[in-house]
């Protein structure tokens, strides 16, 4: 009864969280929108750790891979051109106990966000950062983003782009306290969804460059290694990203690299020859800025006050 105590109490039914559980609004990218991949591979990830839907925050900027947090049945955030890590970071910061999501484009993370990129990577907050790259602005109808490749024309460079394109790996991989680096494609899904199940676990900024097909724009960057297997390098290890047999079988250029291995790992992205792809880098003891910002949530609201009153005192004259 309401109000007494009891020597009983009901334990809740389990759950068991179905892939339908996940699935917002029907995505409306482009068929054939290597988007479609990755926003499955989540879904799928989500289900097969069980974590419950209500546990999960999506936090996005702007461009068409920023769309992600719609059609995720969860929380999101969908924010800010170039702003969606300074945001997801604190939502982490205030609440740990999520599973923290950023998606952003290539433009969106290596434009306008570049600076809340480099600092993200070096807070090293316990978030799962996916990069998905088409290599143009694809919302915005075709404008040279950082990762366009050299000579390619586009609406703002007819005459091809005359800077040659940002590395997003190696930058990243250059950034101090940088804890987890990984590349894979859209058009594989057994590597993606490992990929991401392996970002996930990592306890630590989990950054992961996918590489993504934009059919409207870019269907022909990435055309050779669909069409030739031996242009994607699959990176080997047993701390890296492990395939089933039968999928590993189907990738013959493979190599060898110890994710511990930094040096080796800034030559491997810095490839144009492949497209390597698995775990370039992960460092499970870089320094965790989440575990900074958690002191203090456990305080009462009289606590907190507190706190704030003997702050503001010691600016008294």
């Amino acid at each position: 009864m309401v109000g007494l105590k009891t020597e009983w109490e009901i334990e809740p039914a389990p759950r068991e969280c179905t892939l339908a559980e996940y699935k917002g609004a029907e995505a409306r990218w482009c068929p054939g929108c290597g988007d479609h991949s990755v926003l499955s591979a989540v879904q799928k990830m989500a289900r097969d750790k069980q974590i419950p839907p209500e546990r999960i925050v999506v936090v996005s900027g702007i461009g068409c891979s920023s769309r992600f947090p719609h059609y995720m049945s969860s929380y999101g955030f969908h924010s800010l051109h170039g702003r969606p890590l300074p945001v997801a970071c604190g939502v982490k910061s205030r609440r740990p106990d999520l599973h923290v999501f950023a998606v952003s484009g290539d433009g969106d993370c290596c434009a306008i966000g570049a600076g809340h990129w480099v600092h993200a990577i070096r807070y090293n907050m316990n978030i799962t950062i996916l990069m998905l790259d088409n290599s143009i602005y694809g919302l915005t109808k075709g404008q040279t983003s950082p990762t366009t490749r050299l000579g390619r024309a586009s609406s703002t460079h007819p005459h091809g782009s005359p800077l040659p394109p940002l590395n997003p790996l190696t930058v990243t991989l250059g950034i101090s306290n940088v804890s987890f680096v990984a590349q894979t494609v859209d058009w594989n899904p057994p590597h993606l969804s490992a990929t991401i199940r392996a970002a996930h676990d990592h306890e630590g900024a989990s950054f992961v460059r996918v590489l993504q097909r934009c059919p409207h724009f870019t269907g022909d960057v990435y055309a050779d290694a669909l069409e030739d297997r031996s242009q994607v390098l699959l990176m080997e290890h047993p701390d890296g990203i492990v395939l089933e047999p039968a999928m590993r079988e189907r990738l013959k250029n493979r190599v060898d690299h110890d994710p511990r291995n930094l040096g080796e790992a800034f030559q491997l992205a810095a490839r144009t020859d492949v497209y390597p792809v698995g775990l370039f880098y992960r460092n499970p003891d870089a320094v965790r800025y989440d575990l900074v910002t958690a002191h203090g949530l456990g305080k009462t609201p009289s606590e907190k006050l507190g706190a704030i009153e003997e702050a503001i005192e010691r600016f008294a004259i």
